[in-house]
């Protein structure tokens, strides 16, 4: 059974955070994809529980319930991680993990970037990697609707948010079978095929809670994804597990290559056959127990 609810930050802002798992588990952080919400993945919840884990996830500024936090970076993410291990009351010494898919890959590396001595481990499905990165063509491979979104990020939020709002009521109302209508040039097959039943139902979820009140989330995402993250390699001192599909129309192969070459301490597990959804569910226990081991 999983715990909402609204946490007062430091700053004023408001962070909505959903919990699952015993509370002396070991805490699992999970940042969610982009645009997306706090809702529990109900295959990662699953899978936590039966290792035990204390699930921890929460809307990004901007998504759901939670307020906006305008000109954001991605490395302002830990310092409202900190504010949520807090409020959980979980130790400064209790070894924590951190997980994020898509969008969330950035923040998981930020949050293990200025949490060092909290975070055991670090697990990147399918994650972004820095637009300005060296020796990366950002959007080489990328669907048509990814090519439309990120040409009108580089022109500014204006005619980003025109965007973005024009596309926010088909994914805010869609079902798990319209999905792959709206999503099509970003779903080769083997995604397709996962959009079904719950795992469906969940993606529909995300993107109703997260887009319920705009697309303030979604554009304050983009245009940090576009700008310097705000810390370096370096600075993730943990093992980092990056889990990338070949197939990956959202987020191509490149960017896990990229990424795994990137960070000094990354193990790369670049799955040919995979894509952008089907590769965090169907491989989420090898993650989990590669995650894991960091920790016992």
């Amino acid at each position: 059974m999983s715990i909402v609810q609204s946490l007062l930050l430091p700053d004023g802002r408001y962070l909505e955070v959903a919990v699952s798992g015993p509370q002396d588990g070991i805490p699992l952080i999970y940042h969610h994809g982009t645009p997306g919400a706090g809702v529990l993945p109900p295959h990662l919840e699953r899978a936590a529980q039966v290792r035990g884990l204390r699930l921890v996830t929460t809307s990004r500024a901007g998504y759901g319930h939670s307020s906006r936090h305008p000109g954001r970076s991605v490395v302002d993410v830990a310092a409202d991680m900190t504010a949520v291990l807090a409020a959980l009351d979980v130790p400064t010494d209790r070894p924590c993990l951190v997980a994020g898919w898509s969008g969330g890959g950035p923040h998981a590396l930020a949050t293990a970037a200025r949490l060092p001595h909290r975070i055991a481990g670090v697990l990147v499905m399918a994650g972004v990697a820095p637009f300005d990165a060296d020796g990366l063509d950002f959007l080489a491979g990328m669907g048509s609707e990814n090519l439309v979104e990120f040409a009108a990020t580089l022109q500014g939020e204006a005619p980003l948010r025109a965007l973005l709002e024009s596309m926010a009521p088909g994914l805010r109302e869609a079902t798990p079978e319209a999905l792959v209508a709206e999503m099509g040039s970003l779903l080769p097959e083997v995604d397709r095929a996962v959009l079904t039943e719950e795992f469906g139902a969940w993606i529909a979820a995300t993107f109703r809670e997260g887009l319920r009140d705009g697309a303030d989330g979604w554009l304050d995402d983009d245009l940090a994804f576009v700008r310097p993250w705000g810390f370096e390699a370096a600075e993730v001192t943990c093992p980092v597990f990056v889990w990338q599909g070949g197939l990956d129309l959202m987020v191509p192969a490149a960017h896990g290559r990229w990424l795994s070459a990137w960070l000094p301490t990354a193990a790369p597990h670049l799955l040919p056959e995979e894509g952008h959804l089907s590769i965090v569910l169907g491989q989420v226990d090898a993650m989990l127990d590669g995650l894991v081991a960091t920790v016992r």
